[in-house]
């Protein structure tokens, strides 16, 4: 029976989500069950149902958790005054690879199931990922009418090439298609704001 206590009974919400990413990382979200949820976490069967409707719904929270986190993350460094937009571009580059390295399980989950799912959760979701691109494309777009950036590339397609790098490159190391050394994973901050910038940066 479930716990009645508000605390224990986030952190059991929390243990089956923990869960969760495992194994959708391990296994791959369609070919899981909920049971391996569950065993994973160390619960009852039935206690995944008390706190989520379904399979989907684990997944489905464990993406907007994390995108919640990436869009405030953008808010404050676009927020912040001091930085040019390059720097700016940097930052959410870091703050990307950064939670690869901090989690790569997690990561693997959302670009492997969500982001790159068109046909299923990516589609569900994609307003929400838009919103990660709209905000980027702010970023460009001040940038282009203040002249540090150049106009010849439209926003949009600037924010989408922005993380569309930083996902392929996320995308290798999940593959083992990249050396993931402390060292490459710096330095794919700066090839990935490099490769960007050097074609918006104005002449």
């Amino acid at each position: 029976m479930a716990t009645r206590n508000p605390r224990q009974a986030a952190e059991k919400r929390r243990q089956i989500l923990d869960a969760a990413v495992v194994v959708f990382a391990r296994q791959g979200f369609h070919t899981c069950r909920v049971s391996d949820i569950a065993d994973e976490a160390g619960v009852a069967y039935g206690l995944v149902y008390h706190y989520f409707r379904s399979k989907d719904e684990v997944l489905d929270t464990l993406f907007l958790e994390r995108w919640d986190v990436l869009l405030a993350a953008i808010r404050e460094v676009d927020a912040d005054a001091s930085l040019a937009a390059r720097d700016k571009l940097r930052a959410i580059a870091s703050f990307i690879v950064e939670s690869y390295r901090h989690d790569p399980d997690l990561m693997k989950v959302i670009i492997v199931e969500v982001t790159r799912a068109a046909n299923s959760f990516g589609r569900r979701h994609l307003a929400k990922i838009r919103e990660a691109y709209d905000l980027i494309a702010e970023i460009v777009a001040k940038a282009q009418a203040s002249g540090e950036f150049s106009g010849a590339v439209t926003p949009a397609f600037a924010a989408l090439a922005f993380y569309g790098a930083i996902e392929q490159v996320l995308t290798g190391w999940i593959f083992d298609l990249l050396p993931g050394a402390p060292e490459d994973y710096d330095q794919a901050k700066d090839f990935v704001v490099e490769t960007i910038c050097g074609g918006l940066d104005a002449a």
